[in-house]
């Protein structure tokens, strides 16, 4: 019989919370009744637009065999776990789940790539042992500590994803998690607007580094702003490697070759046995996924995990849906769907990978990258040369991206509009089979529904 993910007397000791019931075994941790399965230890979390506990006696009735409170609400059960803030009781419920953990733990961050090579990591690792990873991009102060709350006892691996919007978030969520690897994989314009500087950015991911274990390993691109701030931030005893494509990096990419099919490439790492290069085969076309799954198998050797293995598993990986999956839309409309988000280094790269797919026309659907400040309209202006190289058409709505579609010839200008529910229909009446769509843009320039008028016409 497996063994439950926590028992009445785990939940008690771990929150410190008040739980009659001594037969509660809980399989899995929930904060939504939506998604809720039976078995579920579902925890009312109060946020700013809702509160889990007007969902208690739902949570209940769906299966949950425990909730967890600090306002019962009137409800009178024994399964009812009471604690004085149901946040701090997830965050000490991760924290017990971490220290029992007996595998090995990388956390990611990144202005770009955090959750596709987080992903990655998860193939990777799978091939490996029993991997525990962040669903979507749970990666803030309610993700983190989700994440770790849900880490089987037995699992090998755990792959925690950490994000920031603001000065100071990533040490405090890097503390919880306590990796033995500590990736950076990018550092970027994103939050530009929040935090003023490139070097205040460096500086925010470079923390993440501060919360490594004694012998632990962070990885950099090698070529990222930021360096010096990145390379100077891990404490003593813990080793730095970087990946890319110049010849001094520890995990360095070799006879790179980025087609339509996708991409091949030699990797030589310190780990690697006798230090020959391995050969890397990936189905995602890409000069940004090749790097990506570098930092992974970089990663792995740095785990003394067996990297021949972890790349094969790699090969046929697949982005997720909004972050670079592709399928047929409108009888002949090929789409690249990287709605979910977007940084003015990832337009720049999945705009080259664009360009390396056949097709009758390169078509680009393109909204607001947010955050940005004062730096917004320089920004987008700049994304010119990148669709101009790649000849496609553009498509653009958002205040900020008029600065990008007013910079472009006029034979590149396919259409403006305020927001993509407006740009929808002028796409859509513009596009035909044998064309290649890429629709990217911040999440909050919700991109996703444009995708979805297409997929509905």
């Amino acid at each position: 019989m497996t063994s439950p993910l926590w028992t009445a007397e785990e939940l008690r000791n771990a929150t410190g919370g008040a739980l009659a019931a001594d037969d509660v075994q809980v399989t899995g941790v929930s904060i939504d009744t939506r998604t809720l399965k039976a078995g579920d230890l579902f925890i009312a979390l109060k946020g700013d637009h809702s509160d889990g506990h007007t969902h208690i006696e739902a949570a209940l009735a769906a299966g949950a065999a425990c909730v967890m409170v600090h306002d019962p609400h009137g409800c009178i059960d024994p399964r009812l776990l009471v604690v004085d803030d149901t946040l701090k009781g997830m965050v000490a419920l991760g924290q017990a789940a971490r220290h029992r953990f007996t595998g090995k733990v990388i956390a990611v961050t990144g202005s770009v790539g955090k959750t596709t090579t987080k992903e990655m990591l998860r193939t990777a690792l799978s091939a490996l042992g029993k991997t525990h990873a962040a669903v979507a991009s749970f990666n803030n102060h309610w993700g983190v500590p989700l994440t770790l709350a849900r880490l089987p006892r037995d699992a090998a691996f755990c792959v925690s994803e950490i994000g920031m919007n603001h000065e100071g978030e990533i040490r405090p969520l890097a503390d919880q998690v306590r990796p033995h690897v500590a990736i950076v994989t990018t550092v970027g314009s994103s939050h530009l607007g929040n935090m003023g500087s490139i070097a205040a950015i460096a500086r925010e991911k470079a923390s993440l580094f501060g919360a490594l274990l004694a012998k632990g390993t962070a990885i950099i691109p090698d070529d990222t702003p930021g360096q010096d701030i990145l390379r100077s931030a891990a404490p003593e005893g813990r080793q730095i490697w970087r990946s890319g494509l110049s010849r001094n990096a520890e995990i360095y990419l070799d006879d790179l070759s980025c087609t339509a099919a996708g991409s091949t490439f030699t990797l030589t790492m310190p780990q690697s046995a006798d230090d020959a290069p391995l050969p890397v085969h990936l189905t995602a076309p890409g000069r940004h996924m090749a790097r990506n799954a570098a930092i992974t198998l970089g990663a792995v050797a740095a785990l003394n995990g067996d990297v021949t293995k972890a790349a094969k598993a790699l090969t046929d990986f697949v982005p997720g849906e909004g972050r670079g999956a592709r399928r047929t839309i409108l009888q002949g409309v090929t789409l690249l769907d990287e709605s979910y988000n977007a940084s003015s280094t990832s337009m720049r790269a999945t705009i080259e990978t664009l360009a390396l797919l056949p097709a009758k026309r390169h078509v680009v659907a393109l909204g607001d990258i947010l955050e940005l400040g004062i730096f917004a309209e320089d920004e987008h202006r700049a994304l010119a040369d990148a669709v101009i190289a790649a000849k496609a058409i553009a498509f653009c709505c958002g205040p900020h991206m008029r600065s990008l579609y007013d910079a472009l010839p006029k034979e590149l200008q396919g259409d403006y509009a305020p927001d993509a529910r407006q740009l929808a229909p002028l796409l859509h009446a513009y596009l035909k089979p044998g064309d290649f769509l890429l629709v990217k843009g911040s999440n909050g320039s919700r991109m996703r529904d444009l995708v979805s008028f297409l997929d509905h016409a």
